[in-house]
């Protein structure tokens, strides 16, 4: 027999988007990313980058699109991608070694199979996890159909994902990610909260919009009216 030469496995991959608002070659945008990574550096650090172009059309020159990248990449933000780019902008991220990410959206209807494989996956019960240690830097945790509930601290730079709704019973400074395929009714819950980052199906808010008035308290997170709302229990 033949050894196989190569396996094919999906992977779980969590990835930073920026969404260019203005010019990127302007004074005012390279002043506002060196903020925002001087606030944020551990946010940004070894995570893959896609640049979002749904603001800004009209850049479309090959050149133009080069020199944003080599910018970012000077930065040491790792840009592997492009999301909501045109034609243009994706043939250009294509001749620089960008990859076009296309939504949801965009995807071909289900095949028959694809769809009795979705029903399959309805009808399987929950796969509820529980975490009594604490989880340290560089640690992903993913719970693909479920609750996550963490009994311990979330380092900085630890990651916690769950298809449902995630729980910590203690201090929160990394990532928390619940509804991460669509589940805008997930919730996230946290006993301290001095997170990085806190997304609920894709929404997200980051530490330097967390005022005194949540930041080390006790939070119950949830999606409202499209926005991701954080509350201090009372």
């Amino acid at each position: 027999m033949t050894a196989r030469p190569f396996q094919i496995r999906g992977r779980f991959l969590t990835a930073i988007g920026i969404r260019v608002e203005s010019d990127p070659a302007s004074p005012a945008f390279h002043a506002a990313l060196d903020e925002q990574l001087k606030q944020t550096p551990q946010f940004f650090g070894d995570a893959p980058v896609v640049i979002d172009f749904e603001r800004i059309p009209e850049l479309a020159d090959l050149n133009r699109i080069r020199d944003l990248v080599a910018t970012l990449r000077r930065k040491d933000l790792r840009v592997f991608g492009v999301q909501n780019a045109s034609p243009a902008q994706a043939e250009a991220a294509r001749q620089i070694g960008l990859i076009p990410i296309h939504t949801g959206r965009e995807a071909p209807l289900p095949s028959n199979r694809q769809r009795r494989a979705e029903r399959l996956e309805k009808l399987l019960p929950p796969e509820n996890r529980i975490i009594s240690t604490p989880v340290r830097s560089g640690q992903t945790v993913v719970v693909e159909r479920g609750d996550l509930t963490v009994i311990g601290s979330v380092a900085s730079g630890a990651e916690l994902v769950a298809g449902g709704s995630i729980h910590v019973y203690g201090r929160m400074r990394g990532r928390a990610m619940a509804g991460v395929h669509g589940d805008e009714k997930a919730r996230i819950f946290c006993q301290s909260l001095d997170a990085e980052l806190l997304a609920i199906a894709g929404l997200y808010r980051t530490s330097e919009t967390f005022g005194p008035e949540i930041l080390n308290r006790g939070v119950h997170v949830f999606l409202e009216d499209e926005k991701l709302r954080v509350e201090a229990f009372a």
